[in-house]
């Protein structure tokens, strides 16, 4: 076997790895409540250590926002492959919308995460806590995009904080919203508003 074919293999099992610790958390979580739930039962869910767990994640909380991460990681990639000379808000604005048209009908076990985030202070304050850590690479997207001058960063700054912030918001609205609402359609009128001061 070709020695360059190993890293991707071991990282391909890391991430099968940290998948099922991640979706483990969200199963007892949904089953018990985030509250009921430790780490070394999130392990045995996974059939894993309590030390593999800790190589991977620092608290059950940071286990249950792994797929925000994710999804949040993904959007920015996309924001990334967006042509060269488009605008900041505009390379957001495309990003999200492929975004989401490419999730489709949404997984019930990520609504039921969602909406258990929204219950428990301490799952809320670690998604604030996981989009502030992707911030600063969707601020530098941003920068690198802007054709005005900003020396300290601010403006990109608050670009970025401000599309996260309207994703979010449309989230909140959609897990209020009568069935067969669009989170799309919802996403796209909070950037639309949020965004008549980034164009």
């Amino acid at each position: 076997m070709s020695t360059t074919a190993e890293p991707g293999l071991r990282e391909r099992k890391k991430a099968a790895t940290r998948q099922a610790l991640h979706d483990a958390a969200v199963r007892l979580a949904i089953e018990h409540g985030p509250d009921r739930i430790t780490v070394e039962a999130i392990a045995d869910e996974a059939g894993v250590s309590r030390r593999t767990f800790s190589n991977y994640f620092g608290s059950k909380e940071e286990a249950l926002m792994h797929g925000d991460l994710q999804r949040v990681r993904s959007l920015i990639a996309s924001v990334r492959a967006r042509p060269v000379g488009e605008p900041p808000w505009a390379a957001l604005t495309a990003a999200a919308a492929e975004f989401y048209r490419q999730l489709g009908d949404l997984d019930p076990q990520w609504v039921a995460r969602s909406r258990l985030v929204r219950r428990h202070p301490t799952l809320l304050a670690a998604q604030v806590q996981t989009f502030a850590a992707v911030e600063r690479d969707l601020a530098a997207e941003v920068a690198a995009r802007s054709a005005e001058l900003d020396p300290g960063g601010v403006r990109a700054r608050m670009t970025a904080a401000t599309f996260l912030v309207s994703l979010r918001v449309a989230l909140a609205l959609w897990l209020d919203a009568p069935p067969g609402t669009s989170l799309g359609d919802l996403a796209r009128e909070t950037l639309a508003t949020a965004g008549r001061g980034f164009r």
